[in-house]
């Protein structure tokens, strides 16, 4: 038997396979945004890395260059690797934004547009605070008991009576309820609307706050509810709900225009390839890059989760 967690070669070289394209892919676009950007003519100056430092160690309370030079001893680096990186980081980062992100905008109507057909998700559902009284019913081998049913529903009816009569209905769930939520006097929520059993549902829906159910057979027993309150569905205006609909249209255009900012530079880019192999596993990812990128912003959010 294989330990949790080892893999059998097939496994291990479905796993490289999957993984393979995509971390060769990106490595790729890396070099060549960051030769892009040096072509810019961007770089990290000695003025700019002198306020990145500063705010490394303020954000991590670094008071002396003795503290400093632990803490670069601590994650393996030197001075040079850390300005090496953090440049690296910097000239992807003004291309990512000269180049695409800063060239976006979001009109009104798009906005509009998204909003209407993804209202759903500015939507709050209803809800609702219910107490619970259950009465459970056991079963043995041979089936439900039926004198144990009566008895146990006749209890029921008397629990719902008593509470309709005006006594406490938290008293009565402390005191009379099978339920786990007796100790907190039969409350429970709130519960979205639509996570409610849809035939329970049906009998909450015309009920008001401080109605009380008729003893309902469920399969745990026989169940008493009392709404303690309900909150109706509510949608968030647009003009709400504007800068939140702004961002997620800006999002993916930023995604699909830089996408096509990578097809671009990837086809001008010169690549000497020594391994075959490789070669065809970043030919098929880019060539699925570029049929993304060939979709406008909708189509190709219809794809996505």
């Amino acid at each position: 038997l294989r330990q949790r967690g080892q893999m059998s070669d097939e496994e291990l070289k479905k796993a490289l396979a999957e993984v393979t394209p995509q971390i060769l892919v990106d490595t790729i676009d890396e070099m060549l945004i960051l030769q892009r950007g040096r072509d810019l003519g961007y770089k990290l100056g000695d003025d700019q890395f002198k306020d990145i430092l500063d705010r490394i160690k303020k954000e991590n309370k670094i008071e002396t260059e003795a503290q400093f030079e632990a803490a670069l001893k601590q994650e393996n680096l030197t001075l040079a690797e850390l300005r090496k990186s953090l440049e690296r980081q910097m000239i992807v980062s003004r291309v990512q934004q000269n180049e695409v992100l800063g060239r976006i905008s979001v009109t009104e109507a798009e906005a509009q547009k998204y909003y209407e057909a993804h209202k759903a998700e500015f939507t709050t559902p209803s809800s609702m605070m219910i107490r619970e009284i259950l009465v459970a019913v056991a079963a043995d081998t041979r089936g439900v008991n039926v004198g144990k049913d009566d008895e146990a529903k006749a209890k029921a009816e008397e629990l719902r009576s008593r509470a309709a009569s005006g006594e406490s209905f938290e008293t009565l769930a402390s005191s009379g309820s099978d339920a786990p939520s007796k100790s907190n006097g039969g409350l429970i929520g709130p519960i979205n609307s639509s996570e409610i059993d849809p035939n329970l549902r049906k009998v909450f829906e015309p009920l008001k706050a401080g109605d009380i159910t008729p003893v309902i057979r469920t399969s745990r027993g026989y169940q008493v509810f009392k709404i303690e309150s309900k909150t109706e569905a509510t949608v968030l205006p647009f003009d709400q709900a504007r800068e939140q609909v702004g961002n997620r249209v800006a999002n993916e255009k930023q995604r699909v225009e830089f996408m096509k900012f990578l097809v671009k530079i990837r086809s001008e880019a010169l690549i000497e390839w020594k391994n075959a192999e490789l070669k065809k596993l970043y030919d098929q990812r880019v060539a699925d890059d570029a049929a993304e990128a060939a979709k406008g912003p909708a189509e190709a959010a219809k794809g996505r989760p």
